[in-house]
């Protein structure tokens, strides 16, 4: 059984990886890290968990476990680092945005892989250091990575993609408010989303970049990512289902559907699924995933498995809240 640890599992996300780590069949949950509630039961703050473990929250470190897991705010990955040096041999799985662009993927000669295994599985099952995709990236990524790597977007690519309150974080804001969210859409950062840097980095070089223009949303839902995007498309619909096909073949949680989809069939799963259509000279894909699982916390264990050379599917066999 490998030791893992979790600094930061107050939140949304930590809480989510704290619910896989419990209930996986070769890892112990050594420590879960907090600096608010140390001594405090898990279960006073995710209360599904009583009853599950009698772990306390803790701020000490032991820096010898098999794997980390930082589940830390945006930009304060680093600064944990500097000030808790871990073993030589410890496993560091990070979902922030700290290390997911080329250009920071280095820390202390250290180099954190970009952790989506749809993209690159053989570089993360050797790597010590993974960058855990963002949530509407992983989503948007799966959507268009077969034609990006088959250099078949030569165009624009319009996004469209809506996500559930989750995705804004545990904290309150004025439009995370239940009476503000509940019955109401809006829209966010048009054109200029921060996972737009990942994005490009995963699908183009700099010699064959194309225009991504996203537009995220705000939905008045709790969890899931429903993503589409469209773009000029010169082939057939069959010649891109068999791309589709054949890109994904052997991954297991991306699946194309042959019907069209919706949020109920992902969530509470590590699963993504993708649904092609086309209209004259366009093709729009869809996508669908639950934010916290396949875009955080189940990629970040998909990720572990990897490394560990376990199945890829470990642990991650959850059932979706279809009804």
């Amino acid at each position: 059984m490998k030791k893992i640890g979790i600094i930061g599992g107050s939140g949304f996300t930590g809480g989510e990886l704290i619910r896989l780590v419990l209930n996986h069949p070769a890892v112990d949950l050594d420590f879960v890290y907090s600096t608010t509630r140390p001594g405090t039961l898990l279960s006073d703050t995710h209360a599904d968990l009583l009853g599950q473990t009698d772990i306390r929250f803790t701020d000490t470190v032991n820096p010898s476990v098999d794997a980390l897991f930082l589940c830390l705010g945006h930009g304060h990955s680093n600064a944990f680092l500097d000030k808790h040096p871990l073993s030589a041999e410890t496993v560091v799985i990070d979902l922030s945005n700290e290390f997911r662009l080329q250009a920071d993927a280095s820390y202390q000669e250290k180099h954190f892989v970009y952790g989506l295994p749809e993209f690159q599985r053989e570089q993360i099952e050797q790597a010590q250091y993974i960058a855990n995709p963002g949530c509407f990236a992983t989503a948007i990524q799966l959507a268009l990575l077969p034609l990006a790597q088959n250099q078949m977007i030569q165009d624009s690519v319009h996004i469209n993609a809506v996500t559930g309150s989750t995705g804004a974080g545990v904290g309150l804001s004025p439009t995370t408010h239940f009476s503000w969210r509940n019955q109401n859409a809006s829209w966010y950062k048009p054109f200029t989303h921060q996972h737009l840097d990942e994005i490009g980095e995963t699908l183009f070089s700099s010699q064959d970049s194309q225009e991504l223009l996203f537009l995220p949303q705000r939905g008045n839902f709790t969890r899931g990512i429903f993503a589409t995007a469209y773009t000029r498309f010169e082939g057939s619909l069959d010649h891109a289902q068999e791309c589709y096909q054949d890109f994904y073949q052997g991954h297991p949680f991306t699946q194309l559907s042959q019907k069209e989809i919706h949020l109920k069939q992902i969530v509470n799963t590590n699963q993504c699924h993708l649904h092609l259509h086309q209209h004259k000279d366009y093709l729009m894909i869809t996508s669908v995933l639950d934010n916290l699982l396949k875009g955080a916390s189940g990629q970040a264990i998909q990720n572990l498995n990897l490394v560990m050379g376990w199945e890829e599917t470990l642990g991650l066999h959850l059932k979706a809240t279809h009804f």
